[in-house]
């Protein structure tokens, strides 16, 4: 179906004649058919389409649909329709011809790393997510030292595999049984590089874009005065080790890429645990929770002050890894210890920091502007198989300490304007996190199959009961952003799903104001039509055919231009649809425990979650702990409902 052709809400059995035939059959990462249909006319990576511009309006309008009421909703189309027809029109002209002209990059990847770079909030809390590993199986392994060093050993193999261009492509499988075949694997490891991508054509697997894995290692976003920059070097052969907020650094590889012994390895970090007892006096992590103008203000400071050698020493590390001194308690504290920690421990700035707690917990934080979760999550999926697989050390066997010459603790010349700094930038960030909850969620009585046996998407269904609790909470309908990769293209970031739609709100409806006066059926019909239309917007957004690109590019365009601000742009409904009270993301993986971010807004909530083949859980964060407790037991209610319609039993 073109569903944005009839959005608007009808009477209930009302009937609209479909003008498309358009199936809507997807995956929830990349649709099968049309990627098949995409990927077969050309040999190489496509470039990111950009969407027609009344394509994008018409998008725009559907998901404005639900939010607003019908004097904002016929000013809104107002506004749209002079710009399409305007200076909507020009811009979006603009940027097909400065498309072709950079037809090295994607038309979204320059724009949207400069959104980024130049916002100046603090990046903890706000921007950087975090992934937990799952436990190893092996209890005995998840000792910290154990863990830290086959953890750290499996993440410079990963590094090396890079390197080497051995490192198989990420890859979307139109027959997911191929990646499980050892010998297709062993076939598309010896292809090089530049004639992998034929290889696993002609087996019907399609190489996703990587170009991300450049900044994975030896890099680190640098506050700078309006816009940070993003700095590497990939010839640093050194770890960057975190206790108790000292710094310590050592090679970990030699001048032609080995790897240290694994042992070698684990004696550095016992000689780092034996040192750093005591929290140091001024921490300068705490430097990277700062306002990025204040930061990049004080980081000129340190230089001044004869820090320039430390300083580098810390951007360029391969990595940062963190050893926290302290035990978990709980999922809610692991959430927290891998979101923001105490702060005193962590170098948000880096690329990514592996944290690794006393009791073997451990995870990723990683700075979100230089990629997104399909690179972090490869990442994490390869490092846990190996180190659970083929561990590098085993517990019991240590390794005999060597000369703590072979570890270097960094040491800062600090006068007191950065003394002084510290101590701010830790009060603000002890205020702010102590205003963060962040609590789990289970649901058990049904997963992904049990969705897939009533024939529909189970991400559509997670979706759909977030959409029924916030209608709970708020009594309306509220924007919401779920995050779609479209990796399938060069250069490829993410693109909007826009859940809330007038079928949700329809269905939300149905479920709390009126649901004595449906049958089981037909709420039941009214969940499918949320499921198909769901699917429908996966598949234009991993195809590159969402609006939230496409006009955040011409604002942007505009914008640097020195143009004035379009009306479009400065409608109370533009800005209302991009406060997003909800913002998710799904990190299914066989390698994690859970994952996380902050919310967009401080009213909002952020919804890390997962679907399991038996179960479905999540993992919220917000600033409000009433609202969040209310949202939670919203949320079961909602699946709940769902449930009994499954089994054919009317809601009370």
């Amino acid at each position: 179906k073109d569903y944005h052709s009839h959005l608007s809400p009808h009477p209930r059995g009302e009937k609209k004649t479909p003008q498309k035939n358009f199936s809507p059959l997807s995956h929830h990462f990349l649709p099968t058919l049309f990627l098949v249909f995409l990927m077969k006319h050309c040999f190489h990576i496509s470039l990111l389409p950009i969407p027609e511009l009344e394509d994008s309006i018409k998008r725009y309008m559907a998901a404005q649909k639900p939010l607003l009421g019908d004097s904002e909703y016929r000013n809104t189309e107002k506004l749209a329709k002079a710009f399409k027809n305007g200076i909507g029109k020009e811009l979006h002209r603009n940027l097909i011809e400065l498309d072709k002209k950079n037809f090295h990059t994607s038309y979204v990847t320059g724009p949207w790393l400069d959104r980024y770079l130049s916002s100046r909030d603090p990046i903890v809390l706000n921007f950087n997510p975090f992934i937990t590993f799952k436990r190893d199986p092996q209890e005995s392994y998840n000792d910290q030292l154990v863990r830290a060093t086959n953890l750290t050993v499996s993440a410079i193999k990963f590094l090396n595999s890079l390197r080497s261009s051995i490192l198989e492509p990420d890859i979307y499988y139109v027959n997911p049984q191929w990646s499980k075949s050892k010998a297709f694997k062993r076939f598309l490891s010896l292809l090089p590089t530049s004639v992998s991508w034929y290889g696993a054509y002609f087996a019907q697997a399609y190489p996703l874009d990587m170009s991300q894995y450049g900044h994975l290692f030896n890099s680190s976003r640098v506050p700078k005065q309006g816009k940070d920059e993003l700095f590497s070097d990939h010839g640093a052969r050194h770890l960057l080790v975190m206790r108790n907020g000292h710094f310590y650094v050592f090679d970990i590889l030699d001048p032609i890429g080995n790897i240290l012994h694994p042992y070698e390895i684990q004696a550095h970090l016992i000689n780092i645990l034996q040192d750093g007892e005591t929290v140091a006096e001024y921490p300068l992590g705490y430097l990277t929770t700062e306002n990025r103008n204040t930061w990049a203000a004080v980081r000129e400071q340190l230089l001044q002050a004869g820090n320039e050698e430390s300083v580098y020493k810390i951007d360029s590390a391969i990595f940062c890894l963190c050893l926290d001194s302290f035990r978990i308690e709980n999922s809610s504290h692991l959430s927290h210890c891998m979101l923001h920690g105490y702060g005193y421990n962590r170098w948000f700035d880096k690329s990514f920091s592996l944290i690794i707690t006393v009791d073997g917990s451990a995870g990723i934080n990683f700075e979100h502007s230089w990629g997104d979760g399909v690179a972090v999550l490869r990442f994490i999926n390869e490092v846990y198989a190996d180190s659970t697989k083929h561990p590098a050390v085993v517990p019991k066997r240590t390794a005999a300490v060597l000369c703590s010459a072979n570890v270097e603790k960094l040491q800062f010349h600090l006068n007191e304007s950065i003394r002084s700094a510290v101590t701010v930038a830790r009060q603000k960030f002890d205020k702010q996190r102590h205003k963060m909850t962040v609590k789990p969620f289970e649901f058990r009585k049904f997963g992904k199959q049990y969705v897939i046996q009533q024939r529909m998407s189970p991400d559509a269904i997670f979706q759909l009961a977030c959409q029924v609790a916030a209608y709970r909470q708020f009594g309306k309908t509220v924007p919401t952003y779920e995050s779609c990769s479209t990796a399938g293209f060069k250069h490829g970031r993410t693109e909007t799903i826009r859940s809330a739609t007038v079928y949700t709100k329809r269905c939300a409806q149905a479920f709390i104001i009126d649901r004595k006066k449906y049958s089981a059926q037909e709420l039941r019909k009214l969940i499918e039509s949320c499921s198909k239309y769901h699917k429908f917007l996966q598949m234009e957004a991993a195809l590159g055919q969402g609006f939230d690109r496409h006009l955040f590019a011409l604002r942007y365009l505009a914008e640097s231009r020195g143009d004035p601000m379009p009306e479009f742009y400065q409608d109370p409904a533009y800005q209302y649809i991009n406060y997003n009270i909800l913002s998710t993301s799904t990190l299914n993986s066989p390698s994690v425990f859970l994952g996380g971010f902050g919310p967009l807004v401080p009213d909002g909530f952020g919804i890390g979650y997962n679907i399991y083949d038996y179960w479905l859980g999540c993992n919220i964060t917000s600033y409000v702990e009433r609202d969040l407790d209310k949202f939670l037991l919203d949320l079961e209610g909602s699946l709940n409902d769902f449930f009994d319609v499954f089994q054919g039993r009317s809601l009370k």
